[in-house]
């Protein structure tokens, strides 16, 4: 039979539509996509193509490069015969352009089988065995940097990171573990104050995803192990009954950590290692500036210049080949959850479950749904372009990095979003970091800069239009219907919509009877019912929001001073405040 041409031209295909072809064959054919078609020839031959991108597993049938994609229909679709051709009716040729027609609308609106992200993953971290964890990326701690001889294994301190893949110290220690001949052991240490932020919503999550992390370990030969207590106390110990030869931990600015890592330094043996790996930025904290940042515009061409060398595929931790003579003992997690001292009154989430693996559905249906929504209504409380990934990246269960390396890889169709999220993803949220690793009053009035202490000072007698007490605030009763909401879909689902956090502290700010007050406030607020609670981020927003950190100063007003104002008409212009309003009406709190 005479040959017919499909012709594919670049990125969406364009398919040369041929008065033969029943059901057009609909192909994605860009680099990270997949999809099954089917060609009908008249004369009842069919026949299926599969076009494959190599990082795409659950299709591995059949694997084209985009040359051999487009030969392959070349050769395979036969035409009829020009007697054949004429033979066809009238009825078949109307028939075929109907078909033609509708399959022609749905050309790149196929969308993708669920769990293609995960699959995805994991071939891309097979592909990647050869990346090499950036040195830059670790300090020691400790005066020793030689693994302990004659040492029973290497041990992974799992502090701010909960998850297996993905995570450079966890890639870090196996790889040093591996070099040594020796058994890989992860570790966390459990510690819950007595506290009113310590709540079931909080630890619920924690536990439950690193529930995931023993399960993941265990299939891969890696010894997982809860200690109970606070690292400064349990770790030291554990290391040295153990014989463990090094201690490699992941990073976190905030004070608590920074004073177990110190206690745990001085505890430890003085020829056991102590290595950090910042695990949680992109770039990490001490290469992206070596100083407190004033603000985005002074450290976005920092990191800018920096991700090439940072923004990296990950390699995959794989079955460790060196077992270790003494298994850690199997964790009851329901059992651990219990017998914790928890308020139970702020309860787990319907909406967000935790884990990697929920945090990478999550990011899929990011990127398959809302991705395309966030450049232009990111600041719509009522829209659902928002990633809604802070509890997964707070938590550890999701990397940051691995976040935007899809978002760049697998958001073409969106194209317009990519650069807004990653500037909100990469270089905002690294700049909390920044400023809570340099500023250790990164949580007081005192921790602002000078003309903001200066100004709020100046303002603190004004008189407030409004005064609540905490308690009228954590309960939503204040005068203002879209506060009252935004407080109330915190409370019962643990998150608020980023543009409405800032009005939602400022009116604090400005109902409260002094900006120390308002600051305590909010961030009691904040840590208590937010899943992303108790995390540079929120320390940062209500500080931004209050104090005008990384932010200037604005025309000087009442109680505000020169911290900038926000208002409920200024919302009004923004998005459908009633609608919010409407959906949030709050029931009685507490």
């Amino acid at each position: 039979m005479a040959s017919r041409i499909i012709k594919l031209n670049g990125t969406p295909p364009t398919v040369l539509q041929n008065p033969d072809v029943i059901a057009l064959v609909i192909a994605c054919v860009n680099s990270h996509a997949a999809v099954s078609c089917t060609a009908e020839i008249t004369g009842n031959i069919s026949f299926n193509l599969i076009f494959l991108s190599p990082s795409i597993s659950p299709f591995m049938r059949r694997c084209f490069t985009r040359n051999a994609f487009s030969s392959f229909l070349t050769e395979s679709l036969a035409a009829m015969s020009d007697k054949k051709r004429k033979a066809t009716s009238a009825a078949a040729a109307e028939s075929g352009a109907k078909q033609r027609k509708v399959a022609s609308s749905q050309v790149g609106k196929v969308e993708k089988e669920a769990g293609w992200l995960k699959d995805l993953l994991q071939r891309q971290r097979c592909e990647k065995k050869d990346v090499k964890v950036n040195k830059k990326r670790l300090r020691f701690i400790s005066d020793a940097q030689q693994t302990k001889q004659d040492s029973a294994g290497v041990l992974y301190w799992m502090l701010r990171d909960m998850r297996v893949q993905d995570n450079w110290a966890f890639i870090h220690a196996q790889r040093l573990a591996v070099k040594k001949n020796l058994p890989l052991h992860v570790c966390f240490c459990l510690f819950a104050p007595k506290s009113e932020l310590s709540t079931l919503r909080h630890y619920s999550f924690m536990l439950k995803g690193l529930e995931e992390v023993e399960k993941e370990c265990k299939a891969l030969d890696i010894q997982f192990h809860l200690l109970n207590g606070a690292a400064g106390q349990a770790l030291p110990a554990f290391v040295s009954e153990r014989g463990f030869g090094a201690v490699v931990t992941d990073f976190s600015p905030l004070r608590e950590p920074l004073k177990w890592l110190d206690e745990v330094k001085k505890s430890l043996s003085e020829d056991v290692p102590l290595i950090q790996v910042d695990a949680h930025n992109v770039v990490p904290c001490w290469v992206a500036s070596p100083k407190l940042e004033y603000a985005a515009r002074t450290i976005r061409g920092k990191i800018t210049k920096l991700l090439p060398e940072f923004l990296t595929d990950f390699p995959a931790v794989e079955k460790h080949p060196y077992t270790a003579a003494k298994n850690g003992k199997p964790v009851d997690w329901a059992k651990t959850l219990s017998s914790l001292s928890l308020d139970n009154s702020v309860g787990e989430t319907e909406w967000a479950r935790p884990g990697t693996a929920s945090g990478t559905a999550m990011l899929e249906s990011f990127i398959d749904r809302r991705l395309k929504l966030f450049a232009t209504q990111r600041n719509d409380p009522n829209a659902p372009a928002l990633s809604q990934l802070s509890p997964w990246i707070r938590f550890g269960h999701l990397s940051a990095q691995r976040v935007v390396l899809q978002v760049k890889q697998d958001g073409r169709h969106a194209s317009e979003s990519v650069a807004p999220f990653i500037e909100e993803l990469v270089v905002r949220r690294e700049l909390t970091d920044n400023f809570c690793f340099y500023n250790p009053k990164y949580d007081s009035l005192e921790g602002a800069y000078e003309w903001a202490q200066k100004t709020l000072r100046d303002h603190a007698k004004d008189k407030r239009p409004y005064l609540y007490t905490r308690e009228q605030l954590e309960k939503a009763q204040t005068h203002d219907k879209l506060w009252n909401a935004a407080q109330y879909q915190m409370v019962c689902e643990g998150k608020m919509h980023g543009f409405l956090r800032m009005y939602w502290a400022k009116k604090i700010l400005e109902w409260t009877s002094s900006p120390e007050e308002a600051l305590s406030i909010a961030l009691y607020l904040n840590d208590r019912y937010e899943l992303d609670g108790q995390d540079p981020n929120g320390f940062v927003g209500c500080m931004w929001s209050i104090c005008g950190v990384h932010d200037q100063g604005w025309a000087e007003r009442a109680v505000f001073g020169k911290i900038r104002y926000m208002n409920y008409k200024g919302c009004q212009r923004k998005f459908d405040v009633a609608k919010f309003e409407k959906k949030y009406c709050p029931k009685t709190l507490g």
